[in-house]
């Protein structure tokens, strides 16, 4: 495939215009990628919809797992970036109060990203499931044109100004939460507990 092909293969495949399914002519065993039309095409509103849904659902079954261990395991120091499970999980929700502050246009809590916003879980996790169903909200109230619009906030650490688009900040604050989760994830794993698979894929297959 020359190059030109190859890059605009990409592209197509980045906006959803392919999609892989059995019987199709290419690859073998009847199996390989067809072109969608442009109606089935998934847009990039479409896009965040999905992440915004797949964010509540994992962090669903990663609360059930922190749920499951010990209190003493749940705050132990297993030398990630933030120390302890309870500690990321404080750290995330912090970080996406403070990202959901920024898109609404309003100032950033006054906290540290290291705030312990609620020292016992149970709490944690009711302000969570809240959060998440405003992050469904705010991203279901969204169009495709406002994705390309200008944010402009004032960072934690620094500070400085920075202004960025919409879509690019959206991207962040989705990435942000499974680099974490993957963080919580790895401590599951060393603290000898089954972690649940997070994966997108598995979300994708389940809705």
């Amino acid at each position: 495939m020359c190059d030109i092909c190859h890059i605009n293969f990409i592209r197509a495949v980045v906006i959803g215009r392919w999609v892989r399914v059995k019987g199709s002519a290419t690859g073998r065993n009847g199996r390989g990628l067809r072109r969608r039309s442009d109606e089935e095409a998934i847009s990039v509103k479409d896009h965040f919809d999905m992440m915004a849904a797949y964010n509540a659902w994992a962090n669903n079954r990663l609360y059930d797992a922190a749920a499951a261990l010990p209190d003493e395991a749940y705050r132990r120091d297993m030398g990630a970036f933030f120390k302890s499970i309870h500690r990321t999980l404080n750290h995330l929700y912090g970080a996406d109060m403070i990202w959901m502050s920024r898109f609404r246009g309003l100032p950033n809590p006054p906290w540290t990203l290291d705030h312990i916003a609620h020292d016992e879980l149970s709490c944690l996790r009711k302000r969570r499931v809240m959060m998440d169903h405003d992050i469904l909200g705010f991203v279901g109230g969204l169009t495709e044109p406002m994705l390309s619009d200008d944010l402009s906030y004032t960072t934690v650490t620094g500070p400085s100004e920075v202004t960025q688009r919409l879509d690019a900040a959206l991207a962040h604050f989705f990435n942000h939460q499974t680099h974490h989760r993957g963080q919580c994830h790895a401590m599951l794993t060393q603290l000898g507990t089954e972690a649940p698979p997070l994966d997108l894929l598995y979300y994708q297959r389940e809705s």
